[in-house]
């Protein structure tokens, strides 16, 4: 079970930008501009989700979440399956998933949720920070 803390949900933003591609605004070249790397990531790296693509409506959507934090060293940066962000959580301290969906076909993407997974070995598990312990003089 993962512990996500912190989380960002874009649906909103999504649902605006959708209504200005559908209404002629917004050109579907402006938002279905995925980059090769986030593709080939949605290839390996990806979970299907049941949501057909929303411009195309050709294919169902890939999730595909990307992690970031000083904590994981040279894997910030990188595409991780679900499975593994539970392993990362219970190994390192706080760093940000942000969950992209991406379509193959007509390379639509857009970030969709955004959230803290980590040891958190600060927080006293609601939330709040714990006080930080006095130091004596000698210390």
């Amino acid at each position: 079970m993962r512990s996500q803390r912190q989380v960002v949900d874009y649906a909103l933003q999504r649902r605006s930008l959708l209504a200005d591609v559908h209404s002629g605004k917004v050109g579907v070249a402006e938002v279905c501009d995925a980059s090769p790397y986030l593709l080939r990531a949605a290839r390996f790296h990806g979970e299907a989700s049941d949501q057909t693509c929303p411009v195309c409506r050709k294919e169902r959507l890939t999730l595909v979440s990307w992690i970031f934090g000083e904590s994981l060293k040279h894997a910030a940066g990188s595409a991780r399956k679900p499975e593994e962000l539970d392993q990362l959580a219970a190994l390192h301290s706080d760093f940000s998933v942000y969950v992209v969906e991406v379509c193959r076909t007509c390379s639509w993407n857009h970030l969709v949720l955004s959230y803290v997974m980590g040891t958190d070995h600060e927080n006293d598990g609601g939330g709040r920070r714990r006080p930080e312990r006095r130091r004596t003089a000698a210390e």
